[in-house]
């Protein structure tokens, strides 16, 4: 740390910041600063797909957040995961390939009448950094950083669960990824011969570390941001103050601060920084540089709903990995082949269907695996089952990202507010439903599936969106803390551009957020490929001084 001035400094080495680092690096005249405060990814289970078990809830790769007691969680609160770590929560995530409906896109078009966002010119930013393995066409790229694979496993029951879905109106996909993702199929994953890909591998490893011009600072946090009032009134953001766990350090940007901490990071950095609602910056103590009350306002997350059935008859991962002789074939399989339950992603089968035929398009997402358990991280139960796991796509409940103190140490208080409008309890019972047509189809019937949880007997809508509140859990999809949009919108926190508002009607100059906070609306799937979609716009707007 003995040379702290830079042109550019990225703060989060996650999926965001690697990609662009890596795009800004590539000038050598400029000086690339990236701070992150994990170490590096360097722990075997971030690479083994199946580590993510290991990966989650453990201090070396996760910031350990945990929710507010929630409402329509009916008070419980939920285990929060995001990757502290190279390669943030791409080390530590489903590894699921999913861009969203091309009609994602058109809405934040219009939400921050910017047709930059549109679904026909964000397309070339997702092929931009793709190689997916059969190779480029008019909707995919090949070659470049980002790899795209056929998982390599297959499983008896996730194929009758396919095939019941289409016996109950679900059509077979091959690509979710064409614009409209309706119909069930296998989902394609972010993994190489086997092995995770995460976005530290992609964008910082094969390149940046060979650059002379690129710098790295790992376990250091960020614990505000600069911000300096300028000879004529504006602002500027200049740097950052930086903890690396023996001093503070201030580093400098002479271009500019690209905030790329996440939906959780980001907020809490800029609300440190005097950079959020007032009046919660006054409660906490801290001086307000920008009265921007969008700063950890529109939380939106996925919710999922674990509908389990026992099951007669197929071989699932409850009996595979249930003796010392079964664990040892499974390690083995991928020692030898690199296939195998130890490559599964979290989710293997995936299907987009609407919760009712009152929706356009579809709004719900199932993620299928042969296994279940009462809650992620305990133990699998002692039965065959599966797990069809359905999320409302499109939620309307809003929630929360508000620091708790003035120490950057102190984690915020992360407040979803799940299932907190009617729609969205609607849309859940309903969900189960259609999870019960597709378990009720012939296809599935040699199977004889039984209901386990949350049970047949509830079947009202009150009852089933209590079940609801009982049984869901999140699918780690937060977004919009920190959301774009257009001039006026009081809660917008960032121009089309992803440039920081100052409050005023103007901007902070030198200041851009750059993840998934600055979705205005969730999309309508996983959300990391989207976020490095996003990341390749900035980065050619950064470059271009847009």
């Amino acid at each position: 740390m003995s040379d702290t001035t830079f042109d550019y400094i990225v703060i989060g080495g996650g999926t965001a910041g690697a990609l662009m680092c890596n795009r800004l690096s590539a000038n050598k005249r400029k000086r690339v600063l990236l701070i992150e405060a994990g170490r590096r990814d360097d722990y075997h289970w971030i690479h083994i797909p199946v580590g993510y078990l290991y990966c989650i809830g453990n201090p070396r790769t996760d910031w350990l957040y945990s929710t507010e007691p929630d409402p329509g969680l009916n008070g419980r609160t939920l285990r929060y995961p995001r990757g502290k770590t190279l390669g943030g929560s791409s080390s530590i995530n489903g590894m699921i390939y999913m861009r969203g409906q091309s009609r994602d896109y058109d809405q934040w078009a219009q939400l921050t009448a910017d047709d930059a966002w549109r679904w026909d010119q964000v397309l070339p930013a997702f092929k931009q950094h793709e190689d997916h393995y059969l190779g480029a066409d008019e909707m995919h790229g090949a070659g470049g950083e980002w790899r795209v694979e056929k998982q390599r496993l297959r499983w008896d029951i996730l194929d009758a669960f396919a095939q019941a879905a289409q016996e109950a109106g679900i059509p077979h996909s091959t690509d979710f990824n064409r614009g409209s993702n309706e119909g069930v199929g296998y989902f394609q994953v972010n993994q190489k011969n086997g092995w995770r890909w995460n976005t530290a591998k992609a964008f910082l490893r094969p390149t940046c570390y060979g650059r002379p011009n690129f710098e790295m600072w790992t376990g250091a946090q960020v614990t505000k941001l600069i911000v300096e009032t300028q000879p004529d009134g504006t602002q500027r953001c200049t740097g950052a103050q930086v903890w690396d766990g023996q001093e503070m350090v201030t580093a400098h940007a002479t271009a500019e601060v690209l905030l790329c901490a996440g939906s959780i990071g980001s907020p809490q950095t800029l609300q440190l920084s005097g950079i959020g609602p007032a009046d919660l910056l006054r409660e906490r103590g801290i001086d307000v540089v920008a009265d921007l009350p969008g700063v950890g306002a529109n939380l939106q997350d996925h919710l999922q709903i674990r509908a389990v059935f026992k099951i007669d008859g197929a071989p699932t991962l409850n009996v595979l990995a249930s003796s010392m002789m079964g664990k040892a074939k499974i390690g083995l399989e991928y020692l030898m082949k690199r296939s195998g339950p130890m490559s599964m992603a979290p989710s293997q089968l995936g299907a987009f269907t609407r919760s009712s035929p009152d929706h356009e398009w579809p709004n719900l997402e199932y993620h299928v695996q042969p296994l279940s358990l009462d809650a992620f991280g305990d133990p699998l139960h002692a039965f065959p089952a599966f797990t069809a796991s359905v999320c409302n796509l499109n939620p309307t409940s809003r929630g929360s990202v508000r620091i708790k103190s003035a120490r950057f140490e102190d984690a915020p208080a992360i407040a979803p507010n799940y299932l907190s409008t009617d729609e969205d309890r609607k849309v859940a019972a309903d969900s189960l439903r259609v999870t019960r047509r597709i378990a009720a189809q012939p296809a599935l019937a040699k199977y004889k599936p039984v209901e386990w949880k949350p049970g047949p007997q509830y079947e009202s809508d009150d009852d089933l969106a209590r079940l609801a509140g009982d049984i869901a859990t999140t699918i780690f999809h937060p977004v919009g803390t920190t959301k774009m949009g257009a001039d006026g919108d009081p809660m917008a926190v960032l121009d089309s551009r992803l440039r920081v508002r100052d409050g005023r009607g103007g901007l902070i100059a030198g200041l851009r957020v750059v993840d998934a906070g600055a979705m205005p609306t969730i999309t309508s799937g996983n959300t990391n490929s989207p976020t490095l979609m996003m990341a390749e716009k900035a980065a050619g707007w950064v470059r271009l001084g847009d």
